[in-house]
């Protein structure tokens, strides 16, 4: 069951979240991580998901996704447990890559799913982060939060490289060098 708050439908619009594809998406992402029961999803925002994460998880910040397993109950699973999503860190994550709100909104339940199913990449030695690969390629998202998310810490391992400088170590050589290959081209040498 997908529920949108009033406040989030009215701001982003039904057209923007498009209920039915994303239900449809769930059911998609819960076949493929083998995942049995309900899972009721909360499309919410980003004071709404603050909240919830400084209650359950003691963080004081906006996230972008929580998972909330349910607990089994006689040894039956005949409910997964809650997700909640923060449109409206849906929404800036989904104009910085420059794709639409409801892909953005895929990849988050993909990795809430895989979370309602025990997984955790915050715990594991990158099992996690192998099968929501393989399951976004399955699904057919582009990219998953994990990956998205180590090939953007690797960018910030990586030294910036910057241009060497001419011989003399000056900017202004710099410009002596090009006249010089200059001069060079048309015949005359110093």
């Amino acid at each position: 069951m997908i529920l949108v708050e009033p406040a989030i439908e009215k701001k982003f619009g039904r057209a923007a979240l498009k209920k039915r594809a994303v239900g449809e998406f769930l059911v998609r992402a819960l076949e493929a991580a083998e995942l049995e029961g309900a899972v009721s999803v909360l499309l919410t925002g980003d004071e709404e998901i603050r909240r919830l994460n400084r209650e359950f998880r003691h963080k004081d910040k906006a996230t972008d996704v929580l998972s909330f397993p349910a607990a089994q109950v006689n040894g039956h699973d005949t409910v997964a447990g809650d997700l909640a999503i923060s449109v409206e860190t849906a929404a800036r994550e989904a104009e910085r890559r420059r794709h639409p709100l409801e892909t953005e909104l895929k990849v988050l339940l993909l990795h809430g799913v895989l979370h309602l199913a025990g997984w955790d990449h915050e715990t594991d030695s990158g099992e996690m982060s192998a099968k929501e690969e393989a399951l976004r390629v399955e699904l057919g998202l582009v990219e998953g939060l994990i990956g998205r998310a180590q090939s953007t810490e690797l960018r910030a391992q990586v030294p910036t490289l910057r241009p060497k400088r001419a011989k003399g170590g000056a900017p202004g050589d710099r410009a002596q060098s090009k006249e010089r290959r200059v001069q060079v081209r048309r015949g005359t040498k110093r």
